[in-house]
């Protein structure tokens, strides 16, 4: 069942009808979904040594990412599902890049690619390990983790898929 007949069955039950719904008279227009929930791309949950900090503009000062604290060889995870279309070195350091849906991409420095551009990963696939030597870190290794959309950095935190509980509630209509 598409997602306009579930809709639109809804939408008659709702109203009181009975039995196969009519598609509704007006148009539907398909709503932008929720932004992907991205795990943490490693394993157990880690320490944050270095919140996110927005740029003031496209050049300004500010940290476009999370640093996480980790362990030298340690599993680089993917946050979620998508394309690889980087994996090599920027400034000396070894970077991989994955695109998501929604026109998200995340990054991960510095981390030994385990997967080719191209490769198609899915949510917690290994994409490669930890390597020592980010700058700043306070720790004998921190995985940096950056998401963007177009230009615009994000905050990786806000996108992690919490535990939560769903509980639904008797509806009883007027």
């Amino acid at each position: 069942m598409t997602t306009l007949s579930v809709l639109a069955l809804t939408m008659a039950l709702l109203s009181g009808a009975s039995g196969t719904a009519a598609a509704p008279s007006f148009p539907l227009t398909p709503l932008a979904g929720p932004e992907p929930r991205f795990s943490w791309p490693l394993s157990p949950e880690p320490s944050v040594t270095r919140s996110f900090d927005a740029p003031a503009d496209e050049y300004g000062a500010g940290h476009r990412g999370v640093d996480l604290g980790a362990t030298p060889g340690q599993p680089v995870l993917a946050a979620a599902e998508g394309v690889v279309v980087f994996a090599g070195q920027v400034g000396g350091q070894e970077v991989l890049s994955i695109d998501h849906d929604g026109g998200l991409r995340t990054t991960y420095e510095p981390v030994a690619p385990t997967v080719a551009p191209g490769t198609q990963i899915f949510q917690g696939q290994p994409i490669g390990t930890v390597a020592p030597g980010h700058p700043g870190c306070p720790q004998a290794a921190c995985l940096h983790w950056g998401v963007r959309r177009g230009g615009e950095y994000l905050n990786p935190l806000a996108l992690i898929r919490t535990a939560s509980v769903i509980r639904l509630k008797p509806w009883n209509p007027p």
